[in-house]
């Protein structure tokens, strides 16, 4: 049962329905019905003021004008970067505002689903498996933003198909709002770096499991994983049995470290000390870098003598001013903690190559790293 209810009127009528929205978005106020012969440019006008419209036409045509609102809110952007440059975390912040004022309009196109999860318009895919992966079993209709409703496709073609990970010769599939191991090289660093112990290992912060996975296959005896997202354990348990390691990894819920110690313990906390928007974005963005902070305090408190904690880290917040590389530093200091040894790595997404980015600078200098640490 949808925790909200979104409400409009349609040929004099008043209609209602369950408020569907991963983002926790509340329902929009003001509601009109729209189809084939609304035009962009006023799709967009709506949706700028507030105005969301509830699609009854064709579904191929409401993607289209998806599209075209979005190319519009882009205009808008580029015309307020042509303003003299700015600083890395000016141009940081204008991105995410930028992405902001994006996803609000795009986010005034509504699809309606039946109580089935079927979408009652003319060349609609069909949805039904995608919507019950992630909201459950139907119960009632509802309404679902289209950006959303496309995220939900897009995550669920992911999760068949599966991401091909060279360390494990083999694929991990991703859930939807659970990071997915597209960018390989933080992967990389943890299949090479010599291992302290193959007797036991903890993944603080699992997601899709691949780095536990990566352990095991190396041959760790033992590796118990950790995550707070139920879904992300749900998709971490699921890859393991599927690469036939859930007998040898064990993943658990737990707010950063399961109870005990262990030789080797390893973490890929999220990058940028900002708040997330969306449920993926978790796995980027972490609020005053809780997570980091977290794991470098507890980490003495959970290895053996003699074991290393393995944090791998891009230095993005650093080319941005987010986070100073004095500042990581000073948190190792504090935690008691001395670098072993360190092992950086290029980016090799398609971005860094992209000088359209507003953030291209920052992406091409960017540095992936994992940090050996072990008690002072």
């Amino acid at each position: 049962m949808c925790a909200q209810q979104v409400r409009w009127t349609e040929a004099g009528e008043s209609h209602s329905a369950g408020w569907r929205s991963e983002t926790g978005a509340p329902p929009p106020s003001r509601i009109v019905i729209a189809d084939d012969r609304m035009t962009a440019d006023a799709a967009y006008r709506l949706a700028r003021e507030g105005t969301a419209m509830l699609w009854q036409g064709d579904f191929q045509n409401a993607r289209q004008l998806l599209r075209a609102v979005a190319r519009r809110a882009d205009r808008t952007r580029r015309r307020r970067s042509g303003e003299p440059s700015r600083s890395p975390i000016e141009a940081f912040r204008e991105h995410r505002r930028a992405q902001s004022r994006r996803a609000r309009v795009q986010g005034m196109v509504l699809i309606p689903l039946e109580r089935d999860y079927t979408i009652p318009l003319r060349r609609s895919p069909d949805v039904r498996q995608a919507c019950t992966e992630v909201y459950g079993p139907a119960d009632e209709s509802s309404v679902v933003s289209l950006p959303e409703l496309l995220g939900l496709i897009g995550a669920h073609e992911w999760r068949k198909k599966g991401v091909w990970v060279p360390a494990l010769a083999d694929r991990i599939h991703p859930h939807y709002g659970v990071f997915s191991p597209v960018r390989g090289e933080y992967v990389d660093l943890v299949a090479e770096a010599p291992l302290p112990s193959r007797q036991l290992a903890f993944d603080i912060g699992t997601g899709t499991g691949v780095l536990a996975a990566v352990l095991a296959r190396r041959g760790v005896e033992r590796v118990v994983a950790t995550d707070l997202d139920p879904r992300a354990l749900t998709c971490a348990r699921e890859n393991l049995a599927r690469l036939g390691l859930a007998d040898r990894v064990h993943a658990v819920g737990a707010d950063l470290f399961p109870d005990g110690r262990a030789p080797l313990v390893v973490c890929n906390p999220p990058w940028l000390p900002a708040r997330p928007t969306s449920p993926i974005e978790h796995a980027v963005y972490d609020p005053e870098s809780r997570m980091l902070r977290g794991f470098l305090a507890g980490l003495i408190d959970h290895l053996e003598p003699d074991g290393e904690g393995w944090l791998v880290l891009s230095d993005f917040a650093e080319h941005l001013g987010l986070r100073p590389r004095a500042e990581l530093l000073a948190a190792f200091d504090t935690a008691g903690l001395t670098v072993v040894a360190r092992t950086d790595v290029e980016p090799k997404h398609p971005r860094t190559r992209d000088d359209g980015d507003p953030l291209h600078a920052v992406r091409a200098a960017e540095m992936t790293s994992l940090w050996r640490l072990a008690a002072s």
